[in-house]
């Protein structure tokens, strides 16, 4: 008895198993292409994850940075603190974000 991943959660199950114990996905049911597409719809889910992150730093990084120089922020306070934190963050993430977006989509 072997242990392999799900096709559709990845998740480590039997390959005796008749269905998937995480999922419920019928394994005796699948055939070259249900895989196939299974694995094509958990890469473009995948690749939009990436992305949402992706949208989610852009904004920290606005956001701080908006914060900062919209309100007059005057050095040494807390916001101040706040927006330098959450720009440098976003902008770091941000760029984290990208490369493993650019590595995953040269992966193929």
């Amino acid at each position: 008895m072997a242990v392999i991943n799900c096709p559709s959660c990845k998740k480590k199950i039997s390959d005796k198993a008749k269905e998937c114990s995480h999922c419920g996905l019928d394994l005796h049911a699948l055939d070259s292409d249900k895989i196939a597409n299974l694995n094509q719809v958990n890469r473009i889910n995948q690749g939009q994850r990436l992305m949402n992150y992706s949208f989610i730093a852009m904004l920290l990084f606005c956001g701080g940075f908006l914060f900062m120089f919209w309100d007059d922020v005057e050095q040494g306070t807390w916001q101040h603190t706040l927006a330098m934190t959450s720009t440098v963050i976003g902008f770091i993430l941000y760029i984290i974000i990208r490369i493993k977006l650019l590595f995953f989509k040269r992966k193929k």
